[in-house]
């Protein structure tokens, strides 16, 4: 059916009979993180990183799994990228480990560690796949950690020297860079509440490994802009943040109390990352709760300058809204520094296996106010999916995964995006998350993400229902 492109105003409507039809040139991908598909652990001169010490502290992870073998996508990436090259996958979203790149955080690289990259970016060329890099996702050398982590300044300069590294490896053939994947989520989760790696938990590092995360980021950008990067992104987790009453009526006016809870939350959640990064300051309220927990004297002069560096797209992992409303007396969530009496809540909605709440429209939200918050940035969602209880049938045809959850979860974000084509969002494309089941973090190997099952016993790749959807998506670049 062909396309018919209206105008409504001054937007234009991307529709045909029935059908919800993507941009031309929209693009679809997947993505995966290093630690948690690679494996091959000590193989070729990879170092510890904070993931490999905080998985084998006990409790830590959900039965003591670990990143050692994961996916085992070290040893299997031919297989991998023909997998995506028969989804039509047009991008690829990987992280690089800085420990397999430089084992203690500094110094010479590693040839060998780098060679591996070499060589998934050209298998990906070969098939036709544009690689989207991401430089640091969370898998910090040890080493560093050990000298400070992200709250020492120092961190920050060597992210410069490793973006640098790898760039002068791989920039012939990679043009969009990301320089960070959800600074807020480590900062915050991994020295604020200390559920991820490296597990601190004190609310004064966290503030000051945010900073720190930002000025990396500036630092980073800058070195790849001097040596010709094209395309330089940072990755961010956003969420709008609302009141109940709002998440089921956007009209919905909320309290006075409650108006000053959603916009604490949302200081602290999106705009401590946005607004240094694309408006060179930091919000108000947030410089208030720093100074509080942790002052302020981290925060040098010229950083700002620094971290407010010319971004071409900020990339948008959505998984859900966070709810919250006015409660006096309820103490501080330490994953949210300065959040005293407010509550953070949940919906009475279907939830994923993660029993994070499934509320697509939460999506076209969010890029609608980026779209119209920071209109000088270009945007793509760089992760969005869901975990859920996937069970392998047989049936004559051979086995199958049928995960109608997860076909009918990502149908209606998808709807979400669409809507905010529709409605003027500069969107540039749509990377599922994830391509693979593979080591979920604090989770272990207990939920899984992926459009393609993993058998971890044998490795073998299976597809899922909702991959062989998700390619008929990419192949009508629409839906039905």
């Amino acid at each position: 059916m062909t396309m018919t492109v209206t105008t409504r105003g001054t937007l234009p409507s991307y529709s045909t009979e029935g059908r919800a039809v993507f941009p031309e040139g929209f693009i679809w991908g997947a993505a995966t993180a290093s630690y948690q598909i690679e494996g091959a652990a000590r193989d070729d001169g990879r170092g510890p990183s904070v993931w490999d010490t905080f998985s084998r502290t006990p409790g830590k992870v959900a039965f003591g799994h670990t990143g050692d073998v994961a996916c085992d996508h070290y040893h299997r990436y031919p297989d991998d990228v023909r997998l995506m090259a028969d989804l039509g996958l047009g991008a690829y979203r990987f992280s690089i480990s800085w420990p397999r790149v430089q084992p203690d955080g500094t110094g010479p690289t590693n040839t060998r560690g780098l060679d591996f990259y070499d060589r998934l970016v050209d298998e990906l060329g070969a098939a036709g796949i544009t690689p989207y890099v991401t430089l640091y996702h969370w898998d910090l050398p040890q080493t560093l950690e050990d000298r400070g982590g992200w709250t020492s300044r120092d961190t920050a300069y060597r992210l410069a020297d490793y973006a640098g590294a790898v760039y002068a490896r791989l920039g012939d053939r990679v043009r969009n860079w990301a320089t960070l994947n959800e600074p807020w989520v480590q900062a915050f989760l991994g020295y604020g509440s200390g559920v991820h790696a490296p597990g601190r938990q004190d609310a004064a590092s966290a503030l000051l490994a945010s900073h720190h995360f930002l000025l990396g980021h500036g630092l980073a950008a800058q070195t790849l802009r001097e040596a010709g990067a094209q395309e330089i992104m940072l990755v961010i987790n956003s969420s709008p943040v609302l009141t109940p009453a709002q998440a089921n009526d956007p009209a919905a006016e909320p309290s006075e109390a409650d108006a000053e809870a959603v916009n604490r939350v949302d200081c602290l959640l999106n705009r401590q990352i946005l607004d240094p990064v694309l408006r060179g300051h930091y919000p108000a309220e947030v410089l208030e709760i720093v100074e509080r927990h942790a002052g302020l004297d981290h925060i040098h002069d010229d950083d700002l300058r620094t971290i407010h560096q010319p971004t071409d797209v900020i990339g948008v992992n959505y998984y859900n809204p966070c709810i919250v409303r006015s409660s006096p007396g309820e103490p501080g969530n330490p994953a949210f520094p300065g959040t005293e009496d407010i509550e953070f809540a949940t919906l009475d909605v279907p939830k994923t296996a993660m029993e994070w709440p499934i509320v697509p429209t939460g999506l076209s939200r969010l890029l609608l106010r980026l779209s119209h918050d920071y209109p000088e940035v270009g945007l793509m969602v760089t992760e969005n999916g869901a975990a859920f209880d996937d069970v392998v049938t047989r049936t004559e045809a051979g086995e199958r995964v049928h995960d109608i959850d997860r076909t009918a979860y990502l149908d209606a974000h998808l709807r979400a995006v669409h809507a905010a084509v529709e409605g003027g969002a500069d969107l540039r494309g749509y990377l599922v998350w994830s391509l693979l089941d593979n080591f979920e973090w604090a989770e272990g190997y207990h939920r899984r993400f992926g459009i393609v099952h993993v058998d971890f016993a044998t490795q073998r790749r299976l597809l899922k229902d909702s991959g062989m959807w998700y390619g008929g998506v990419i192949r009508e670049n629409g839906l039905a």
